[in-house]
């Protein structure tokens, strides 16, 4: 609960940030190339993985993307990098489409986890963010979310749920139907749950990209870092 109440208010901030951003109505494009950053993180040479390692996919918008990194500076990459220094061997697949609504991940959602190389031993579930820039009544947001965890649900395939939350500048009334979408979802299908994505990095602007909407590479591996135990939890025999 402490880490909730802590999120939102730092989603103050980011608030002030999707307003300015809002008419962009994407939190991030496919058509925007990745930009150099002087805020690279260390990377080690990454461990070989085995093949039939568990398979953890990452599936969200350009939060999980990596919009704007390199290819090792991204969420899949750097959780994995995380796992591995805990000692729990895991393969993290990027599954995440920069600008993806809730409506398109529930789309594509089938596909992935048709065409994945082995049945996922943990989905991490994002979607959401979009929705709100473009303005997605919450009941869109809920009924997707909710479709896309009865799937996974059916398939016999942990989650790991990661919360977005409304910005300050959309009203009370948004708020309300908003924000309680994620931990209410996240009890109907007992997922694991994290009720903010950026918690602890929106409120740092050595943590955020320009924009003020998303993380920077270390911004990202603070996430990683948070999202890891949570991961670990999750997969069988871990460590």
């Amino acid at each position: 609960m402490e880490k909730r109440t802590a999120g939102w208010r730092a989603y103050a901030i980011y608030g002030c940030a999707l307003a300015l951003c809002q008419p962009l109505a994407a939190c991030g494009s496919a058509e925007n190339p990745s930009a150099s950053t002087n805020d690279k993180v260390a990377v080690k040479t990454a461990p070989v993985i085995p093949a039939d390692a568990p398979l953890v996919i990452a599936f969200g918008d350009s939060l999980y993307a990596g919009y704007q990194l390199g290819p090792k500076e991204g969420l899949s990459p750097q959780l994995q990098a995380a796992l591995t220094a805990d000692g729990v061997v895991a393969r993290v697949q990027n599954a995440g489409v920069s600008g993806d609504t809730t409506a398109a991940g529930r789309q594509r959602l089938t596909y992935v986890l048709d065409n994945a190389k082995a049945k996922p031993a943990l989905v991490i579930l994002g979607l959401g963010g979009n929705d709100m820039l473009r303005g997605i009544g919450p009941d869109q947001t809920r009924a997707n979310l909710d479709a896309m965890l009865a799937e996974l649900k059916k398939r016999e395939i942990p989650v790991l749920l990661t919360g977005m939350m409304a910005a300050p500048n959309l009203g009370s009334d948004y708020a309300k139907k908003f924000n309680p979408i994620y931990p209410e979802l996240a009890g109907k299908y007992g997922v694991s749950f994290y009720p903010f994505i950026l918690d602890n990095v929106v409120t740092e602007k050595a943590l955020m990209l320009g924009d003020n909407m998303h993380p920077n590479a270390k911004g990202v591996a603070v996430v990683a870092e948070a999202l890891a135990p949570l991961v670990e939890e999750a997969l069988p025999d871990a460590g």
